[in-house]
């Protein structure tokens, strides 16, 4: 299998800049346990570089990451709880690693970032740079289950309680610009200037202090990481317990199928 084949690929270039790209385009970069594998790998290796003075995580093709992956859940079945308590202890392990890295992390977003995968990793970086296409919305609740990847925490801090609940709860999809407007993105810019603005800023920050940099982000995470970290396993097991439902079941079967779900509360 070729490096273009695997689920995340891992760029470390000479200028100390890592590009994390998730590489399943043809589910649009949906997550299911090997893409999750590779990606707590991939930040690993980060961790473990000295070199590294920067983290950009992207997506290839049309979307940064459309979330889990529906289809691969589905097929699972009546055995898609266990399928998921492995699913989202890789997704614990790798947004933990995320917030922990001492680089600075970008997200440089484009299409949709849905989910624990996509909408959740944006929560987990420490810049989001968006294209102005660019769509952000959480989608657990619309599917039966719970959120997942710390954003019962990191959501709440970018954008308050209030907030945090309408986009929890109602599932709205937000632009690019309301993103930002509240807090959850950094900047946006125009759909073709998205690799050259995250370019520019990763150089900046590759050009500054590293120590400084790190100590930095240790401080402002530590404000609230140790609870993410505290809220994963419950988030984790909340997903899990959910997955066994009818309602779950319905939820990912009405998003394949593309109609409104009919929930019996089951």
């Amino acid at each position: 299998m070729g490096q273009g084949d695997q689920p995340v690929l891992l760029d470390i270039g000479g200028d100390t800049i890592a590009r994390i790209r998730l590489n399943r385009p043809e589910a649009s970069n949906g997550m299911n346990v090997e893409l999750l594998q590779a990606l707590h790998q991939a930040i690993l290796r980060c961790h473990s570089d000295p070199t590294v003075r920067v983290v950009v995580l992207s997506g290839e093709g049309r979307h940064f990451c459309a979330g889990g992956d529906v289809r691969t859940f589905a097929a699972r079945g009546e055995g898609l709880p266990d399928y998921l308590r492995e699913a989202t202890a890789w997704l614990q392990l790798a947004t933990s690693a995320l917030i922990q890295l001492k680089p600075p992390v970008i997200a440089q977003v484009h299409g949709f970032a849905a989910g624990g995968g996509g909408f959740g990793l944006v929560c987990a970086a420490d810049l989001v740079v968006a294209a102005e296409s660019a769509r952000f919305f959480s989608g657990a609740v619309r599917v039966g289950m719970a959120p997942d990847a710390g954003t019962t925490v990191t959501l709440t801090q970018l954008v308050g309680l209030r907030r945090a609940m309408q986009i929890l709860l109602t599932n709205p999809t937000l632009t690019a610009a309301q993103a930002c407007d509240l807090g959850v993105v950094t900047e946006v810019v125009p759909d073709g200037g998205l690799a050259a603005r995250v370019d520019e800023l990763a150089a900046e920050l590759a050009a500054s202090a590293p120590l400084a940099l790190a100590a930095t982000k240790r401080l402002v995470w530590g404000g609230v990481g140790a609870t993410v970290h505290e809220r994963l396993p419950e988030e984790a097991r909340t997903v899990s317990e959910l997955s066994g439902t009818a309602d779950a079941r319905e939820g990912l079967a009405a998003v394949i199928e593309r109609r409104p779900p009919k929930f019996s509360g089951q």
